[in-house]
């Protein structure tokens, strides 16, 4: 029993230090930079690439909120891959104004090997691009999107997230909890790294990469997260990613529970396939690198699934040290406490600390706030589900909401 105490503080003691670290790095996303200055003063060419499978009902909003840009429309062109369509999302794109390149591939379905398809022609065929632009069919993108990011662009960034905004906040908890979660991880955990030097990760959607970085292999990832894997791979070879407040994109979040847990345990197989393929590479290049910036990359991968399991195993020690009669039943419940109510109750306080900070309006969020412990506690049990058992086919997640650009512009200002 000895022995099992002293693992039970070893472990307590890992889990501590990391969380201290996630809060000191999450304080600098007060601190308030100068923008850097410019490298280079042009207008850059733009590809904006959007996969789309069966997105009929949404692809022409986004679309359209492209072809509004304050931006030269001579210097961008919007691409559209539709991805093993059944439905008339080419036909719905090319009349919306997208060029339209039709993908057939039903074993290889994902937004990755759709990228990679894509790109690979386009680097084949020399294309006078800049920089490119990923989108989501179901996205909506502000007016200064590429205003934004040419800016950054200017600025000698490589690989620059955009804000990741939500369409849809209101629509029931489960849209709330993921409008509460990308706003407390952009502001504590993406724009505190940028601010002190480390680097943020992709999101998804709404992103920027110079074209030169994918040459001449394109888009080469092989996971269900190619947006994290992209990231990684960045940062292994010691290239810090950008992040842009100024360059807004709305994203679509589903309303079923059903399709949030086939969305979340997707996302959560990505991740334990980018730790299985990527910690080692990670470890070397922080050895190699000798940077925080490598370290910080390396923790986020240790930070997942590893923190789950040591959670794990303190709660059943401290179950068997009961069972033992060396911990009071008082004892057992304030060890375990300790750790539910930072993982279920801390986060509402994040995500309003996250929201005051943006100056979004709290009053409508408060049943959010209020189910946000819910939404968190089932990503718990996702992310226990998937240590076990992990489906890796690719499934749909249905997008309906026709929410055009000017129904969301009126955004809260931001920093």
């Amino acid at each position: 029993m000895e022995y099992l105490y002293i693992l039970k503080q070893a472990l307590v003691c890992i889990l501590t230090v990391y969380w201290c670290y996630q809060m000191i790095i999450s304080l600098c996303a007060l601190i308030k930079l100068k923008d850097k200055p410019y490298i280079t003063n042009k207008n850059h060419k733009f590809m904006a690439i959007i996969p789309a499978h069966n997105e009929e009902a949404v692809v022409a909003n986004l679309i359209e909120s492209l072809k509004n840009q304050t931006y030269d429309k001579n210097l961008y062109d919007i691409y559209v891959i539709a991805d093993n369509c059944t439905d008339n999302t080419a036909e719905i794109a090319r009349k919306a104004g997208a060029i339209v390149f039709e993908r057939f591939d039903p074993a290889h379905k994902t937004k990755g090997y759709a990228l990679q398809w894509f790109l690979k022609q386009k680097i084949e065929e020399n294309a006078d691009y800049d920089a490119f632009f990923v989108f989501d069919a179901d996205n909506i993108v502000d007016k200064n999107f590429i205003t934004s990011m040419n800016k950054k662009l200017c600025q000698g960034e490589e690989i620059v997230q955009g804000y990741r905004d939500i369409k849809n906040p209101t629509d029931n908890w489960i849209t709330a909890g993921y409008a509460l979660f990308y706003w407390s991880m952009h502001r504590l955990y993406h724009l505190a790294r940028y601010n002190i030097g480390l680097s943020p990760l992709l999101n998804g959607t709404g992103f920027m990469v110079k074209f030169d970085i994918v040459k001449p292999n394109g888009w080469e990832t092989e996971t269900l997260t190619e947006d994290i894997e992209f990231s990684l791979k960045n940062i292994i070879q010691g290239r810090k990613l950008g992040w842009s407040t100024e360059a807004i994109v709305y994203d679509e979040q589903p309303t079923s529970f059903k399709q949030s847990w086939t969305q979340r345990s997707r996302w959560t197989v990505g991740h334990i396939q980018c730790m299985k393929r990527y910690t080692g590479e990670l470890f070397n290049a922080v050895k190699e690198h000798k940077t925080l910036m490598n370290f910080d990359g390396f923790l986020y991968m240790v930070g997942t699934a590893p923190m789950l399991v040591i959670t794990m195993v303190l709660m059943i020690i401290n179950c068997v040290m009961y069972s033992s009669e060396v911990m009071s039943y008082g004892e057992l419940i304030v060890n375990i406490l300790n750790y539910l109510i930072p993982t279920l109750l801390f986060p509402i306080g994040t995500a309003v600390i996250a929201m005051l900070l943006d100056k979004k309006p709290i009053k409508p969020m408060i049943k959010g706030l209020i189910c946000f412990p819910i939404f968190m506690g089932t990503w718990v049990l996702i992310n226990i589900k998937c240590l076990f058992k992990r489906e890796t086919t690719w499934e749909k997640i249905n997008h309906v909401r026709n929410i055009k650009i000017a129904e969301v512009s009126d955004v809260p200002e931001k920093i």
